[in-house]
């Protein structure tokens, strides 16, 4: 049976029937179903108003699967965020912090901060000791920490000076373990971690600081200085003798704690009276969770309990093997 070409009434009819007949498997030959959509060479097929409106609705649903697709797309599940996709409760403005753990402490920890002192029993311990009187004697001297009146001037510029020397040891010590961990194949037992925190924990003393004063570019080049012969040292004493150098930090920190003590003392007293009704600057309260009318005594209290910490800490690995596993887990 051949199915010819007639009027345009006969060929709709027709063609409304051609799905029908052709799924069915008629005897309507294949060839048949496809040359009756098309009349001659060169002309579009005529296709019925009801293939016209399938061939509409499927497009229309393709489309929206393919809208569908580029707007929720298929991401495995072991991902916790889709970049390209923004959740219900998600902000187009997220503030970033970017800190490693630290300690958080409470009211009754940072009263309870005193003042200690290990004894020096070894050779290496009285050797780190004694060099570190003798930095705080010439600092003091060189300062003029120790002539006249301690101002709130004075105070930060002895603060911001001490902070931007007590952030390398952590840092130098930290990178030596990885270098160390990455040459040796081996792992590092957890040291890195602790030491890169105590790093950044006492650059944000510095930070903390800087928002009250900021230094001139005479300091700012001693900075430069001494941080650049500091560093040198340091980073070769490590590698000579990495307990020497923590049991520096460790009688350093003791050092800290006496300073900060004495700053409290004197906000107590009224000496220091600019800090007895000053705020706590924002970035302070944000890093150590202080309430909102937290004052700059809260903040040296928690600066105080900070170094206190890494006094432990430091004295604490002092006496470890390079092997040893570090018992201070992240923010402890």
């Amino acid at each position: 049976m051949h199915i010819g070409v007639g009027s345009a009434g006969l060929r709709a009819g027709i063609l409304s029937s051609l799905p029908r007949v052709c799924l069915a498997r008629s005897s309507v030959p294949v060839w048949s179903c496809k040359t009756s959509l098309w009349t001659t060479k060169g002309q579009l097929p005529l296709v019925s108003t009801t293939h016209k409106h399938l061939l509409s609705t499927s497009s229309t649903v393709f489309q929206d699967s393919l809208s569908e697709t580029k707007t929720t797309p298929n991401v495995a599940p072991h991902f916790k965020r889709n970049l390209g996709v923004k959740k219900e409760n998600e902000t187009s403005e997220k503030t970033m912090d970017y800190l490693l753990p630290h300690p958080i402490w409470s009211e009754d920890e940072v009263q309870k901060v005193t003042v200690t002192h290990r004894e020096p029993e070894k050779r290496a311990d009285k050797l780190a000791y004694y060099t570190v009187q003798l930095f705080r004697l010439g600092f003091d001297n060189f300062s003029g920490f120790n002539f006249g009146k301690r101002t709130e001037s004075k105070w930060l510029r002895r603060v911001i000076f001490l902070e931007t020397v007590a952030g390398v040891p952590g840092m130098v010590g930290g990178m030596l373990r990885h270098l160390r961990s990455l040459r040796r194949m081996e792992r590092d037992h957890g040291w890195i971690h602790t030491l890169l925190e105590e790093a950044e924990n006492e650059r944000m003393h510095l930070m903390t600081a800087l928002d009250l004063k900021k230094p001139s570019k005479l300091f700012t080049f001693m900075v430069l200085g001494a941080q650049g012969i500091f560093v040198n040292i340091f980073f070769i004493a490590y590698l000579l003798s990495p307990m020497f150098c923590h049991r520096f930090v460790g009688y350093l920190e003791e050092e800290a704690v006496i300073t900060y003590t004495k700053l409290i003392e004197e906000i107590d007293n009224g000496t220091m009276a600019e800090w007895q009704n000053k705020s706590a600057p924002e970035i302070a309260t944000k890093y150590w969770k202080l309430g909102p009318d937290a004052m700059m005594r809260d903040v040296i209290l928690a600066i105080r309990a900070d170094e206190a910490h890494h006094r432990d800490v430091n004295h604490t690995l002092g006496t470890m093997k390079m092997t040893d596993q570090n018992p201070f887990g992240p923010g402890q």
